[in-house]
Formats: C-alpha cells, sequence, structure tokens
C-alpha cells in the first residue's frame, strides 16, 4: 500500500489538480467541483494504467479502495 500512497500522492492527484475543466468548476459549487475532479482522476487512473496496473486493478475492483483514492486525491486538489 505504500507504493499506491506515494503513487497517488506524487502522480495522481498532480494530474487532476492540472486538470482544466477542474480548475474551472472549483470556481462553482462543491457539487460541480466534485464531479469535474471525479472524471479528471477518471483520466489520470487511465494513464495509470499504461504505467501501473496493479494499483489500476485496485481502484477499478475494489470500491472500498476506489473511494479512498477519490477522497484522498479531492482533498490534496481542491485546496
Amino acid at each position: 500500500m505504500k507504493k499506491a500512497a506515494k503513487r497517488i500522492r506524487e502522480d495522481i492527484a498532480p494530474k487532476v489538480a492540472a486538470d482544466a475543466a477542474y480548475q474551472n468548476a472549483k470556481q462553482n459549487t462543491p457539487h460541480t467541483a466534485r464531479m469535474a475532479h471525479d472524471q479528471a482522476l477518471h483520466k489520470a487512473m487511465q494513464i495509470l494504467l499504461k504505467d501501473d496496473t496493479q494499483v489500476y486493478k485496485q481502484y477499478v475492483e475494489n470500491e472500498a479502495f476506489r473511494r479512498q483514492v477519490s477522497d484522498t486525491v479531492y482533498a490534496l486538489t481542491s485546496r
């Protein structure tokens, strides 16, 4: 899990934070921002599929892990 946490902090969160649609949505309602975040996270995870299939597999197959990743990345990028 240490590898996954590092990947989330150093690879996934920066990609999500840099997403233009998410940046724009953060100026709107929290609900709109979260929807844009989730879309940006999905795109980042698709990119991750090429680099780290193990983390991607956990994300796709494990609902609790997916929620944790989503909440963690949102907390890291919503500031």
